[in-house]
């Protein structure tokens, strides 16, 4: 027997004991899996947030669009100009339609990191119940490791798992029974 040979076979009694060890392993460690954003979304206190943050949203919406609406008129206004006009009015109108520009998009710069945030707090409250509420569930069942398995649009941690080891339901029943 060659010298290669020896060593691939050592290789692969190191392998299928390590894989008999694993196995022996795996019976006493128990993984669950959970979908947190399908908790955020299909709790009630979590579609209650998203419809105030949808409608905090959509105000902000409202008045950028009156805001656009204006800016848009006024352009017209400066493009059409009157024949009659002379250089310091329509400087003056240049003026304040270059200053209501900037308001415009001052104004959604900061709209948008409003929504931000909000979105923001919104997911590290709701991250912080979820992850008790899945800890508590999985410690009662038994579970050593319940991991996120992502969304799919999303990097996902969890490329495969059957559906006995997913807690989401669970997890969304007692967080539904704990924050409605």
């Amino acid at each position: 027997m060659s010298r290669s040979q020896c060593v691939a076979g050592f290789l692969l009694t190191v392998l299928g004991l390590s894989l008999a060890a694993g196995v022996r392993a795996a019976d006493a460690f128990k993984v669950a899996v959970i979908d947190p954003q399908a908790v955020l979304e299909r709790s009630k206190s979590g579609k209650r947030a998203l419809e105030s943050l949808k409608a905090f949203s959509a105000s902000r919406q409202r008045i950028v669009q009156e805001e656009d609406e204006e800016l848009k008129r006024l352009e017209k206004e400066l493009q059409a100009g009157t024949a009659g006009e002379n250089d310091a009015a329509r400087k003056e109108k240049q003026e304040h339609f270059r200053a209501k520009l900037e308001h415009y998009q001052r104004r959604v710069q900061g709209f948008n990191r409003e929504i931000r945030d909000k979105q923001q707090e919104l997911v590290q409250a709701f991250q912080k119940k979820i992850e008790h509420v899945a800890s508590t569930v999985a410690a009662k069942a038994g579970y050593a490791l319940v991991l996120n398995k992502g969304a799919p649009n999303s990097v996902r941690i969890v490329l495969y798992h059957r559906n006995a080891v997913d807690l989401t339901d669970e997890v969304l029943k007692e967080f539904d029974r704990l924050y409605s």
